[in-house]
C-alpha cells in the first residue's frame, strides 16, 4: 500500500481539513490506528468494518485496515442501525469502527470524529476483496460489491491516464462520499498517489465550496455528483476564480439546462464521468467536449449488446450473488440502454434499460419524458417511472404548479407520452451518493 498510496516526501500536504495534514503525519496516525485495530481483535486475513462520516479518521482507519492485510467494509454513515446490524450479520466482520463523538454540523462535509473500535466476530473475512462496498440503491435494494487490492490499484494507475485529471501540486475540492466509488478512488486514493491536495470545503453550500477554491494559489477542480452542480450553479462567485480549472461530476446524467447554467456562469469546462461501483471509472469527458456521449477510460472495454451496455470485468464483483444477467464471462452487464458508436468508439448513455415502457401499444421511453420534464422552467430535479401508467415526480425550482406542468407538457410531448401522474414534492429522494431515488414504492412513500 505505500508503493502506491505514501510515494512523495513525509512533508507533503494530502488533505487541508482546513489544517494540513502531509504523509508524514498520516503515515504515523495510520500506524497508530494499526496498532489499536489489532487490539481490538483485527488480524491479517480478517475485515473491518467502517461506520464513519467523512473524516481524517475515516481515512486513517481505512488505510490503516489495508495496511493490516485486512478487507475494509464500507458503510456509510448515514445508514439506519437495522441497515447496519443486518450487514454485519451477513458480513461478519472482526471488529466495528465507529464514531463515539463527532462535531461540526451537519452541513459540514468532513467532520471532527473520536472513534470507537469494538470487537464483533473473530471469523476471516467471507472474500479475499480489499474493499466491500454496497450499491447505491437508487433502483432497488442494495448490492454487496467486492474489489480486489489489484483491481483498486489498476483503477487508481486508469486515473493517471485520463487527460483533465487533477496534476501533482492541484487541488481536488472534494464533495462526494468516500465510501462510494468516486470519492474514495477518484478522490482519496488517486490523490494521495498522484500528489494531489484533497481540500473538502467547510460545508456543503455553495459560498462554501468557492472559498475552498480560492483558498489556495494552486489550480482545483471540483469533483462532485449532479447534485452539487445545482448548488454552484445557482451560487453567485464573489469574483473571479482563477484557480478554477473545472468541475467533474459523476452519478446520473446532468440535464442539458443544469450543464449551460453552470458553464455560463463559470467559464470552466463542466466534465463528466461514468462508472459504477463494480468496476470504477468506465468513461469520462472532462472536456465537456462530447456531451453526451464519453470515451472509454483507458483499458476499460465497453460493448452494446441487444441495446445493453457492458463492460469488461474479468471476475464477478458480486459477493454471494450468482447472477449472470448482471455479470457472465467478462462482462458486466450495466443495465443502463446505451449506443458505442463504431467509428469514434464515443459511448452514448441513454439512461436505464427498464425505461421502457408500451402505452396502447405505442413504446415510450421514460427517459425521453424525464428529460422533457426536467428541462421545463420552474423545474429543479425530475424522476419519471412507470406505477400503473406514467409518473412524474417534480422538484419544484420556484413557483410551479401541476396545471402548469402540464400544460407545459402538453407543448412538448405527444399524448401518450405525457405523465398520467403529476407529484409536487419540496424534495425528491435521494441515495445516500446523491443520485435520485427511482424505486416507484420509495417515491410513492415521500409523496404520500
Amino acid at each position: 500500500m505505500d508503493e502506491v498510496l505514501f510515494t512523495g516526501h513525509s512533508d507533503d500536504v494530502c488533505l487541508r481539513l482546513p489544517e494540513p495534514v502531509d504523509k508524514g503525519t498520516l503515515r504515523r496516525l495510520v500506524g497508530e490506528a494499526q496498532t489499536r485495530l489489532a487490539e481490538a481483535g483485527l488480524r491479517r486475513g480478517g475485515a473491518a468494518a467502517l461506520r464513519l462520516p467523512p473524516s481524517l479518521a475515516y481515512v486513517v482507519n481505512l488505510l490503516a485496515t489495508w495496511r493490516s492485510g485486512a478487507q475494509a467494509i464500507l458503510l456509510d454513515h448515514r445508514l439506519t442501525d437495522h441497515e447496519v446490524d443486518r450487514a454485519l450479520r451477513r458480513l461478519t466482520p472482526q471488529v466495528v469502527v465507529a464514531p463515539v463523538k463527532a462535531g461540526g454540523g451537519a452541513l459540514r462535509v468532513f467532520v471532527d470524529v473520536t472513534e470507537g473500535i469494538t470487537p464483533y466476530s473473530d471469523r476471516p473475512a467471507g472474500s479475499s476483496h480489499a474493499v466491500i462496498q454496497l450499491s447505491s440503491g437508487s433502483t432497488g435494494p442494495s448490492k454487496v460489491i467486492g474489489r480486489t487490492a489489484e483491481d483498486l490499484v489498476g483503477e487508481v494507475h486508469r486515473y493517471t491516464r485520463i487527460d483533465g485529471v487533477a496534476l501533482p501540486g492541484e487541488r481536488i475540492i472534494l464533495l462526494p462520499s468516500m465510501v462510494h466509488v468516486l470519492g474514495l478512488v477518484g478522490g482519496l486514493l488517486y490523490g494521495l498517489h498522484a500528489g494531489v491536495e484533497l481540500c473538502p470545503p467547510e460545508r456543503l453550500g455553495g459560498d462554501a465550496i468557492l472559498a475552498a477554491v480560492a483558498a489556495q494559489d494552486s489550480p482545483a477542480t471540483v469533483l462532485g455528483v449532479p447534485f452539487h452542480i445545482g448548488l454552484l450553479a445557482s451560487t453567485t462567485p464573489p469574483g473571479k476564480l482563477p484557480q478554477l480549472k473545472r468541475m467533474t461530476t459523476g452519478g446520473e446524467l446532468v440535464p442539458a439546462a443544469v450543464a449551460r447554467a453552470f458553464t455560463d456562469r463559470y467559464g470552466v469546462p463542466l466534465g463528466n464521468m461514468y462508472g459504477m461501483t463494480e468496476v470504477g471509472v468506465i468513461g469520462t469527458d472532462l472536456y465537456g467536449a462530447h456531451r453526451p456521449a464519453i470515451a472509454p477510460a483507458p483499458g476499460i472495454q465497453v460493448r452494446e449488446r441487444g441495446g445493453e451496455l457492458q463492460v469488461s470485468c474479468p471476475a464477478s464483483p458480486y459477493v454471494g450473488l450468482s447472477d449472470p444477467t448482471r455479470w457472465a464471462d467478462g462482462w458486466l452487464h450495466t443495465r443502463d440502454a446505451g449506443t458505442v458508436d463504431p467509428d469514434t468508439g464515443l459511448v452514448t448513455v441513454k439512461g436505464r434499460l427498464d425505461s421502457q415502457v408500451s402505452v396502447g401499444g405505442m413504446k415510450v421511453d421514460l427517459t425521453e419524458v424525464e428529460t422533457t420534464v426536467a428541462e421545463l422552467p420552474g423545474v429543479g430535479a425530475a424522476v419519471v417511472v412507470w406505477d400503473d401508467g406514467i409518473t412524474a415526480y417534480v422538484q419544484p425550482d420556484g413557483p410551479l404548479s401541476e396545471e402548469t406542468l402540464d400544460k407545459l407538457l402538453a407543448e412538448r410531448l405527444a399524448g401518450y407520452k405525457r405523465p398520467r401522474t403529476l407529484h409536487l414534492l419540496d424534495q425528491l429522494p435521494r441515495t445516500t451518493t446523491g443520485k435520485l431515488v427511482r424505486s416507484a414504492a420509495a417515491l410513492r412513500d415521500a409523496a404520500s
